[in-house]
């Protein structure tokens, strides 16, 4: 299989890691629609969330690093996304939002943030400490 996310979650695809347990991996959006931009996957390859076999443990993660995203990027409107689509392999976006992000009541598509490599390791950082 050439899953993308399977070689991220096997390190053999490098990431901007948020969180990692012995099931899932969090890390930054290559392509953020707003900086914190995180996906949330779990390391065995499901192609739908809803294949996930503990999906409340899925659940339960998403939500401890949506609170992280809250303190870490100072504010409380975190979407989440659960779509399914772009890559075949589980996965699920959480996109921090603030006053005048270019998007407008939900997501713009379009609108993704050009973010240095160097910016993405300290906001990666910044998630990790706010656990």
């Amino acid at each position: 299989m050439d899953c993308v996310f399977c070689k991220i979650a096997k390190g053999e695809i490098p990431c901007h890691k948020v969180y990692e347990d012995k099931d899932f991996l969090a890390f930054l959006d290559i392509n953020p629609l707003n900086p914190g931009h995180t996906l949330v996957i779990p390391k065995k390859h499901y192609r739908w969330v809803w294949d996930i076999e503990d999906i409340g443990e899925y659940f339960e993660t998403i939500k401890k690093i949506a609170k992280a995203l809250q303190k870490s990027m100072n504010t409380e409107w975190i979407v989440c996304d659960v779509a399914g689509v772009g890559v075949s392999h589980a996965h699920t976006h959480l996109v921090p939002r603030f006053d005048d992000d270019g998007h407008e009541e939900f997501l713009n598509l379009k609108n993704i943030k050009k973010i240095s490599k160097e910016e993405m390791e300290n906001i990666a950082k910044k998630i990790r400490e706010s656990f």
